[in-house]
């Protein structure tokens, strides 16, 4: 007699509500039915509003049942779950659940579908046929494969990554390096910890390919301390492909040597800047490096080193499988292919939405997120993290794309879209960026470190009504010093947030003073 197979998340967020006591639930009340099931831990398809998200397999469809608590799943069996059974949890065929049938999934494809530590799986569902292509097309096919395709440092940045791989291969040295930065601290961002944990030999192709294209051997995952479940997965995923063949000398006869290592951080948010991240790698405090030299000249231990973001480089299978013309037809202008917007803070619907560039603010946050968790308008939509510009309600229609949010003094960044409704107030958050900065600074120059030390003061004395215009006009300046003088993005974008903040919502510095 077949097994029936259900799907239960192992994933950070769905573990975090509780979907570790829905497996053993299952496979408990399994066990006391006489029932023949195959219980798999899968990724999340990034519809974290619905987690724990249990599916069922019945006659070669996924029937998917949402927010599935322990006490559900006797009640979930009497109404026939192994035969998907109707039920008040029951949402259907995943695959027709409006959140993720309307995405353009490139890069996630597999988050959700597959046992992320099944080898047999990932093989199944086009597992290492990039790199297999990759061989027999040739390294420099490879580079303009990538190049053609458009695609952009997803970490947010939006460096060309073609250009980046072309500047490291084309560097001296017979030891080159590729470094995976997954130190992922943005507030409002989860696509790197989605993608590692469902979708980790995937990630471990990318990096396979990145090494190939510019001739290096050896690669580093730097992941932040915060994500102990994906350092597990991670670590058998990278067991496994040496295993299988498919990390070390001479992978599957290629000819090619490639293996990877990972690295943990010490939660530095610093880290996540390439250079401070290299530091970190060699043993050394997370401080930023000056540059020039580049990373991609002078990188890891000296060597010329390709340094990307878990997103940029897990988009590349599927670049060298349909080809670069097919990721460019995706997105707008100089936004080629798509991005991992996540959706948090006072949402409906939070979780992850892959879309090609160009959809507007608005439609994630009304579409996909179902307006704020509190029915209240939107007042504020901060975008790419702590670092981010806040955007008015006014500004919602702006079109997800590089050039478009440079236009407006602002940046997408990571993809991450944080929402408050019209009871937040703003100058409590223009604080909020200055303070942020004083505590991550890693100190080297004097803009980041002491201006955002006096960015909080000045704040404080304009929410404390003292000299408002005058001390306006301090902030402002302060900002300009930090933006242009810092040595590292950390100092040079914190006056992004409170810029934004002083021109569109000016008044919440008079009103804060009664707040919080």
């Amino acid at each position: 007699m077949a097994r029936t197979k259900i799907y239960v998340p192992r994933e950070t967020a769905a573990v975090s509500v509780g979907a570790d006591d829905v497996a053993i639930a299952i496979a408990r009340k399994a066990k006391e039915s006489g029932e023949n099931i195959e219980l798999i831990r899968n990724g999340s398809w990034g519809a974290t509003w619905l987690e724990p998200l249990v599916e069922v397999l019945v006659d070669d469809k996924r029937i998917a049942y949402g927010n599935v608590e322990p006490a559900d799943v006797p009640g979930m069996f009497d109404a026939g779950l192994l035969d998907g059974g109707d039920h008040s949890r029951r949402l259907g065929p995943i695959l027709e659940v409006p959140y993720l049938i309307n995405q353009d999934r490139w890069t996630f494809w597999r988050c959700g579908l597959i046992d992320p530590l099944s080898m047999d799986d990932f093989r199944v569902h086009q597992g290492f046929k990039a790199f297999e292509k990759a061989v027999e097309m040739g390294a420099d096919a490879v580079i303009e494969t990538v190049k053609t395709s458009g695609l952009r440092g997803r970490g947010g940045a939006g460096f060309p990554a073609g250009i980046k791989w072309q500047t490291v291969a084309d560097a001296e040295g017979a030891q080159k390096y590729v470094a995976l930065n997954a130190d992922e601290g943005d507030s409002g961002t989860f696509s790197d910890r989605i993608l590692m944990e469902g979708d980790p030999l995937g990630l471990i192709e990318g990096m396979m390919l990145a090494g190939y294209a510019v001739g290096a051997n050896r690669g580093y995952i730097y992941l932040r301390s915060e994500y102990p479940l994906a350092r597990s997965i991670l670590t058998r995923a990278i067991e496994l492909a040496r295993d299988n063949d498919w990390l070390g000398n001479d992978i599957q006869g290629s000819g090619f040597d490639f293996d990877i290592e990972l690295h943990i951080g010490a939660g530095s948010y610093v880290c996540g800047e390439e250079t401070a991240m290299l530091e970190s790698l060699e043993g050394r405090p997370g401080i930023v490096r000056y540059k020039p030299p580049l990373p991609a000249i002078k990188g890891l231990f000296g060597k010329p080193t390709v340094v990307n973001n878990v997103v940029t480089i897990a988009s590349v299978a599927n670049i060298i499988n349909l080809g670069g013309e097919k990721y460019a037809s995706f997105g707008v202008g100089r936004s080629k292919g798509t991005l991992a917007f996540q959706l948090a803070g006072n949402i409906k619907r939070g979780g992850l939405v892959e879309k090609a560039f160009g959809i507007t603010v608005r439609e994630l946050i009304d579409d996909w997120g179902g307006g704020t968790a509190s029915g209240r308008p939107v007042k504020a939509v901060q975008v790419g993290g702590p670092l981010g510009a806040y955007l008015s309600a006014n500004q919602l229609d702006t079109p997800l794309d590089y050039e478009a949010f440079t236009e407006i003094g602002a940046m997408i960044g990571h993809g991450g879209i944080v929402v408050f409704d019209d009871t937040a107030n703003m100058a409590h958050q223009a604080r909020f960026a200055m303070e942020f900065c004083a505590i991550e600074s890693c100190g080297k120059c004097t803009p980041c470190r002491i201006g955002s030390t006096r960015g909080v003061e000045v704040i404080d004395r304009m929410i404390a009504g003292l000299e408002r215009d005058k001390n306006y006009e301090l902030l402002i300046e302060l900002c300009d010093t930090m933006e242009d003088a810092s040595l590292c993005a950390m100092g040079g974008m914190t006056p992004y947030p409170v810029r934004s903040i002083l021109k569109y919502f000016a008044e919440d510095f008079v009103s804060a003073r009664s707040g919080p």
